[in-house]
């Protein structure tokens, strides 16, 4: 388990310094200086050579990676060139509604996912089957966009249930997480019925029926709990990719995340806030995949064990 985890932090580390030279080199080749850009049309032309000099943006792209790496290191994201604040500190402030924000989708994709999933397979091929199969691929087919937008207009501007943006208590983060986590339920649910009908088949099933069990202690301790195995591995991934994949949703809702923070520093081309947020979400996504890698072995011996 060591080296196995020593191995997948090296894999880790390798995978983000790569994202990080790519996005590096790909917002430097990009035309314009993004100096002129921030000072607008009337920018004086000294003044931005003069900028541009003393932030380093004319020295070769290696040579401002390699300092902009060590930077990280120390924990200096560099300041927004926009907002004049330290990305890290931006950053710190938005993570905060994007995680409340990512919770509550992922508990409402999992009780939602894992419910539904369960009686569909319960109840194969009949109706609850069929209805909540229909539900759960509405959920994966329809964008996050569109989801969003039709909660906002029935739910908040028609019937006036629910706030219709912004972070102003727990009511206002249902619909966002409702339209956030509706795909991640579908995906679940699929996943949930499916693996509990394969592992309904087993002997040891028919066995624990054999001596007596009941259907729903059967259910909850046997094939459940195996059935699971992958649920909790594609659990943890989502949860990842909810706190990083948050950029449409946040937009949609106005909830000051991760996300909008990206879409005013692509609008702004604020290169150090884009730097800061895409590292911050591809690290996200890094250790969920890692998260999942251990929490995989933890639950199924044979992989500790080599099997």
């Amino acid at each position: 388990m060591k080296m196995k985890l020593l191995s997948r932090l090296g894999q880790s580390v390798i995978a983000l310094l790569g994202v990080a030279l790519l996005l590096f080199v790909m917002l430097r080749v990009i035309p314009g200086n993004p100096v002129a850009v921030l000072m607008g049309e009337h920018g004086d032309d000294a003044v931005i050579a003069r900028m541009t000099e003393e932030l380093g943006l004319d020295q070769p792209i290696l040579t401002q990676f390699f300092r902009y790496i060590g930077d990280c290191l120390r924990g200096n994201f560099g300041t927004s060139y926009s907002l004049g604040k330290p990305v890290l500190q931006l950053m710190g402030d938005a993570f905060v509604n994007t995680l409340q924000l990512s919770l509550a989708a992922a508990v409402f994709a999992w009780v939602l996912g894992i419910v539904s999933g369960v009686i569909a397979a319960v109840r194969k091929n009949g109706i609850l089957d069929h209805l909540f199969m229909g539900i759960s691929l509405v959920g994966v087919s329809i964008p996050v966009f569109m989801t969003a937008v039709l909660l906002q207009y029935f739910i908040a501007f028609r019937l006036h249930w629910l706030p219709i943006s912004g972070m102003a208590g727990w009511q206002s983060l249902i619909l966002p997480a409702v339209a956030l986590g509706w795909n991640s339920a579908g995906s679940v649910a699929r996943l949930v019925r499916s693996t509990l009908l394969d592992i309904l088949q087993e002997d040891y099933i028919d066995t624990a029926r054999a001596k007596g069990r009941r259907q729903m202690g059967v259910l909850v301790f046997h094939a459940l709990r195996n059935a699971m195995l992958p649920v909790v591995t594609m659990m943890a991934l989502q949860f990842s990719s909810l706190l990083s994949g948050a950029v449409i949703t946040e937009t949609v809702f106005s909830i000051n995340g991760i996300g909008r923070l990206a879409v005013q520093a692509i609008s702004g081309r604020d290169v150090p806030l884009l730097q800061g947020t895409v590292l911050f979400a591809t690290a996200l996504v890094i250790l969920g995949n890692l998260a999942a890698d251990m929490l995989y072995s933890v639950l199924d011996p044979r992989i500790r064990k080599g099997g």
